[in-house]
């Protein structure tokens, strides 16, 4: 009897309780209504001037663990990008390219250089007790861990994801892998093996000679530019889910990503032959597979890298030309041919097929007599799309370039001066700033202290212990 009455008495009071709790519910209610500058969650637009309001990653830190070229790519562009990026490197040692295709005695390569501005160095030697300590301060400390290890390596390490994700729940795992899972994922992968893998070779070059890769890094630099377009979005759905998540970037995947047109064509030429290909046109009979279509254009307009002014003492003295459709009659008017635009033989681009080779022959006659840039001022002025084969040495030096940050020159203490890709994005309120390549360990102290909280007498004991310093063998092998 006692309970019950209780239990009528409690009930008596829910009124009120209902009552007080509408009230709050509409108190709550009223404040966001109230702030108008508040949009989908986003905060008030910033009233600094744009350029000023930080950077894109501000805040977001990168434990990277990667070497050589695919895995730095990526992390320099997010340390670009405002990331706080702490390369961990062997003591005495370091990322392998510090010493490679060296130029300066002495000094670490470009190779290295160019592909680690922006960064912070720290020694750690892994299989030291106190380094593990280090790398699992790092781990909850950090936001992103990038690797680029053979695989199983970090597993090797101790470093599972299993581990890592229990250590810290909203850590992404970044890693760049030769090949996603398959009977392949096991093997080790370089740029030009991975230009092979992903169908990049098997159609460069020309249809009587063997396959090519490409001068550009598309399997390195390429995987590199994927896998931090992979980082971003996973920071993003971490700011709803709460958590990380594994990010794979394989570079198969990725060379085939940028080879996609080809792939394309390989399912058209199920239906029959490929019609803008030259050999079409030269009554070439396709065969199973998509063909090596030399300086064909990709896109449907045939396209041809022609002479130019000079080209008998300058090897880069050419220029890639397009006959497209709807710039045909000016091209006529260009080169001196104005009654192509009415021949039958010459008028339509089914018409042009066969007889492509006599119309580029045709057009190089006309090339030859200007150097490349005229070529592109006179075209252009007519809307003929041309692209002039430009040397490393023109790049280098070519003003707008520098103006723009996509070539910058960057001091170095040891080098002394040299230039570097900037970032080839441009935001207008996150400005990039390139800074020098970091010296092996130059930060370490730094990190230890003003990051993972360790006191000076800590990093003495810890320095004193050899987890951050090189071995005495270690440090005279290099030194020779």
């Amino acid at each position: 009897m006692a309970k019950s009455k209780k239990v009528k008495a409690k009930t008596k009071t829910k009124p009120k309780s209902r009552a007080a709790s509408k009230k709050v519910v509409k108190l709550k209610a009223k404040k966001p209504a109230s702030k108008k500058a508040v949009a989908n969650g986003l905060p008030k637009p910033s009233s600094k001037p744009f350029g000023q309001a930080g950077k894109a990653l501000d805040g977001v830190r990168i434990l990277d663990f990667t070497h050589v070229q695919s895995g730095p790519t990526c992390t320099q562009l997010l340390a670009y990008m405002g990331a706080d990026v702490i390369k961990v490197e062997r003591p005495g040692v370091g990322d392998i390219t510090r010493g490679q295709l060296r130029d300066v005695k002495g000094a670490d390569s470009l190779y290295f250089t160019m592909l680690n501005g922006n960064k912070r160095s720290i020694t750690i030697d892994s299989k030291h007790p106190k380094g593990k300590e280090i790398l699992e301060r790092l781990i909850r400390h950090c936001d992103v861990l990038v690797e680029n290890f053979a695989p199983g390596a970090l597993d090797r390490m101790g470093l599972t994801w299993e581990h890592i994700h229990k250590t810290n729940p909203r850590m992404i795992v970044a890693s760049v892998k030769g090949f996603g899972p398959g009977p392949y994922e096991d093997c080790k992968v370089y740029e030009n093996v991975a230009q092979c893998a992903g169908g990049s070779a098997s159609t460069t070059g020309f249809r009587d000679g063997p396959p090519l890769v490409t001068g550009a890094q598309i399997g390195d630099s390429g995987t590199g530019l994927h896998l931090a377009f992979g980082i971003v979005s996973a920071l993003y759905q971490r700011i709803r889910t709460g958590r990380g998540q594994r990010v794979l970037a394989a570079m198969q995947d990725g060379v085939l990503n940028l080879a996609r047109v080809k792939l394309r064509d390989q399912q058209r030429l199920k239906h029959g032959p490929l019609t803008e290909y030259s050999q079409y046109g030269e009554s070439v009979p396709f065969g199973q597979a998509v063909p090596r279509a030399g300086n064909d254009s990709g896109g449907g307009q045939p396209g041809w890298i022609l002479k130019c002014k000079g080209w008998e003492t300058d090897p880069d003295a050419y220029i890639y030309f397009i006959t497209q459709a709807p710039v045909w009659g000016a091209i006529c008017d260009l080169i001196g041919k104005p009654e192509w635009k009415t021949d039958a033989d010459y008028a339509t681009p089914p018409a042009r097929l066969p007889r492509l080779r006599h119309i580029f022959n045709t057009i190089e006659q006309w090339t030859m007599t200007k150097t490349k840039f005229e070529v592109m001022e006179i075209c252009n002025a007519v809307d003929i799309p041309v692209g002039p084969i430009l040397s490393m040495k023109e790049i280098a030096e070519e003003p707008s370039l520098r103006k723009t940050g996509t070539v910058v020159e960057v001091d170095h203490p040891t080098r002394g001066k040299y230039l570097t890709v900037g970032n080839p994005v441009k935001m207008s309120d996150s400005v990039t700033e390139v800074k020098r390549s970091p010296l092996l360990g130059e930060h370490t102290d730094e990190i230890l202290r003003k990051e993972l909280g360790y006191t000076e007498q800590d990093i003495a004991e810890i320095r004193a212990s050899g987890a951050i310093t090189a071995p005495e063998k270690g440090a005279r092998a290099e030194a020779a």
